[in-house]
């Protein structure tokens, strides 16, 4: 799964007093930098600590960026390595200074974070627990309520990979079912139809008596939530499972 880097740390501290440079650290910096898939995030994690080491940098800047580090999987035996090779160039001290900072880090840090818990980060609603209907999904999706009165709203939330079954909200008259995407990247396919991408902000009108599905992306966590339109004599039907190779010629 590719994780999506998401600062707000500028506007936070700066974003009155310096916008610019908020805007710069935030979208640009973090925002464009980060998230340039060209470099995986271990090795960018690694790359930064470096710099900020032959730099003399030992403040919380460090800090920050060697937790982050962990988090993306370099490991404490990895992490000490890095600073023996650097401070052959960068200079002991540095090193010495370093080290008092890894050390507390790995030492007295919070375990890794799940997949699960750093998307929950990411969204604003909650995952929940497991999908009661989960018999009519590939892979893993969790269901929680939003709202249970008047409009009856659900976040779904899907692992990558996952996807519902080929279904039908049937309805006389009214009907359907609308989906405002909330995090990560997923699909939506009607029948006979290409498939459609979705990321976080897109809305989804799916038509009563419509054969659809819609899922995660291969490569990413994916939540939308789920609003029940009201029609005459509403009732779903699910069908069989969307193909293998059909989902993963999708890209």
């Amino acid at each position: 799964m590719t994780e999506k880097i998401i600062q707000t740390a500028g506007r936070d501290q700066l974003g009155e007093f310096a916008p610019d440079f908020a805007h710069f650290n935030d979208d640009i910096l973090f925002g464009e930098n980060w998230n340039n898939a060209d470099i995986d995030l271990k090795t960018r994690s690694i790359i930064t600590v470096v710099a900020l080491m032959s730099q003399g940098v030992t403040d919380n800047a460090i800090r920050y960026h060697i937790q982050n580090a962990k988090k993306h999987g370099v490991t404490q035996k990895e992490m000490a390595a890095v600073i023996t090779h650097t401070a052959f160039y960068a200079g002991w001290p540095h090193a010495w200074a370093v080290f008092s900072i890894a050390k507390e880090i790995y030492t007295h840090d919070a375990p890794a974070v799940s997949d699960r818990d750093r998307f929950q980060s990411e969204i604003f609603f909650p995952i929940g627990e497991a999908n009661p209907y989960g018999d009519y999904f590939v892979g893993q999706s969790y269901l929680a309520p939003v709202s249970t009165a008047q409009i009856p709203i659900w976040n779904v939330t899907f692992e990558p990979s996952c996807r519902n079954n080929w279904h039908i909200h049937h309805a006389k008259s009214g009907g359907g079912q609308m989906l405002i995407c909330v995090g990560g990247r997923g699909w939506y396919q009607e029948w006979d139809k290409e498939a459609r991408a979705l990321h976080a902000g897109d809305i989804v009108n799916i038509p009563a008596n419509v054969k659809h599905w819609h899922g995660a992306a291969k490569d990413s966590w994916f939540a939308h939530l789920a609003i029940e339109i009201q029609g005459e004599d509403g009732s779903t039907e699910w069908c069989e499972a969307v193909s293998a190779e059909n989902y993963n010629k999708l890209k």
